[in-house]
């Protein structure tokens, strides 16, 4: 992923719940470079969520039911 790419995705991970915001941030900080494919389509995905149901998701109050975002889920609720 070059600069200019990273650059557009930290954007798209601005969100107006600062929860989300900062596990965003984090997991950016900790999987940016690793990013791609698979992972770099689920994030993206994420993303499209409003915020409560992202942050349902992120906090574990909602379980993921697509199994292709499940891993970048699980990554989030890490960071």
């Amino acid at each position: 992923m070059t600069d200019v790419e990273m650059n557009r995705l930290r954007w798209r991970c601005r969100r107006g719940r600062l929860e989300n915001e900062l596990v965003l941030e984090r997991f950016l900080d900790a999987y940016g470079a690793q990013l791609e494919g698979e992972r770099l389509a689920a994030l993206k995905a994420l993303l499209d969520y409003n915020d409560d149901d992202l942050w349902s998701l992120v906090s574990g109050r909602r379980e993921c039911g697509d199994p292709a975002l499940g891993e970048v889920v699980q990554l989030l609720r890490r960071c």
